[in-house]
């Protein structure tokens, strides 16, 4: 019953929000009729000054004229409908149709809207009763979690679940906070400085700062077999100019990191970024194997690079009889930059883009590869 009585009074308001400027304008249709009206009847008396003083009218036919339009002056003043002068104009019964109309439309349509489309039968759920059983719904997880740590501030454990949440929804000044009294309050470890670094990183546009490094080197003291940690000291010397330093850090993660794992792609481009020869000897060219790497070393420059060319051009034979093949691709633009074909590089990324549409995740990430490598990308879109 009480859930009618609210729809009631917020159809009431909605209602009364459409009449009042309805209202307002037949008032103001009365007030300009009634101010024109006692401007007219001014100049009247005005009139009958000047006829008196040119002889035209006595004295007595002066103070009756007078005495009878101060009547209708006084009158049109005070709104009374006696004075014909003062009368609402016609057009003020269209308002009473559009307000009549207001009336019976807006509770109609409101009504039949709910109807059609709300569920009236739908139990009440108040807000306590959704925190205490939240369900899957994230956002009232993370309201019961805000909740909980207002009440309980100290809590570490709740801290800790409650950072990396914030994180993931890019919410990264309350990532910090949670981040800081989690380590405040249940200590250091590698997961919680690795995520304090990303929240400080992620609010300074993706520079590694002080802080930060500082935290991923303690995060690496901790758990040495820390690819997180590794990787954003690393990018810190890249960031700072120190390629070669840089590269070597980049190279290691690689070499401690499963195959397949999924950071890889990742390092192999820091790699190439900062050492470009290195993706002319990489193993994924052509898919050689060890010995023919090693032996690719020992060759002069010009049969190596004659070597290299080959891989890359077997790799180009193999994507075009089998083009669903994303990591190629990449691997294919690179090497023809690494040869300094940046013309055959571009038409690598056209032939990629019909198998995987700029518009994917894929196609972006190919778009990403080429804009790094210095590739004109807009002529591949066009």
């Amino acid at each position: 019953m009480l859930f009618w009585v609210e729809i009631a009074v917020l159809t009431f308001a909605v209602a009364a929000a459409f009449l009042v400027p309805l209202t307002r304008a037949q008032q103001r249709g009365e007030r300009e009729t009634r101010d024109g009206a006692m401007a007219v009847y001014r100049d009247q008396l005005q009139e009958l000054d000047r006829d008196r003083a040119g002889g035209l009218i006595s004295s007595e036919q002066v103070d009756y004229a007078r005495a009878e339009i101060a009547r209708r002056l006084l009158a049109a003043d005070k709104g009374d409908e006696t004075g014909q002068a003062v009368k609402p104009p016609r057009k003020a019964s269209g308002n009473g149709l559009a307000q009549a109309f207001v009336v019976l439309l807006v509770p109609a349509v409101g009504l039949g809207l709910y109807l059609a489309l709300g569920s009236p039968g739908l139990p009440s759920q108040p807000l306590q009763a959704r925190l205490e059983n939240p369900g899957n719904d994230m956002s009232l997880l993370i309201a019961q979690a805000e909740r909980h740590l207002m009440q309980k501030p100290e809590d570490g454990a709740g801290w800790d679940v409650l950072a990396p949440i914030y994180l993931q929804q890019n919410r990264m000044g309350e990532a910090e906070l949670a981040f800081r009294n989690a380590i405040r309050l249940k200590g250091a470890s590698p997961e919680r400085l690795n995520g304090l670094g990303e929240a400080l990183i992620a609010q300074s546009d993706g520079v590694v700062t002080d802080a930060a490094r500082d935290l991923f080197s303690q995060s690496v003291a901790l758990n040495r077999d820390n690819p997180r940690g590794a990787y954003y000291l690393a990018l810190a010397l890249e960031q700072s100019g120190k390629r070669e330093e840089a590269l070597a850090a980049f190279k290691a993660i690689a070499a401690q990191s499963p195959p397949n794992a999924p950071w890889q792609p990742l390092v192999a481009r820091h790699i190439t970024r900062n050492d470009p020869q290195a993706a002319a000897t990489a193993a994924p060219l052509g898919n050689p194997d060890a010995a023919a790497v090693a032996a690719a070393q020992g060759l002069p420059d010009s049969d190596r690079q004659a070597m290299i060319k080959g891989m890359v051009e077997s790799l180009d034979a193999k994507l075009k009889a089998d083009p669903n093949n994303f990591e190629g691709w990449v691997r294919l633009m690179r090497s023809y930059v690494v040869l300094k074909d940046n013309h055959r590089a571009l038409e690598a990324l056209k032939t990629g883009l019909k198998t995987f549409p700029a518009e994917g995740e894929q196609g972006k990430q190919l778009i990403a590869m080429a804009q790094q490598l210095g590739l004109p990308v807009e002529e591949a879109l066009k």
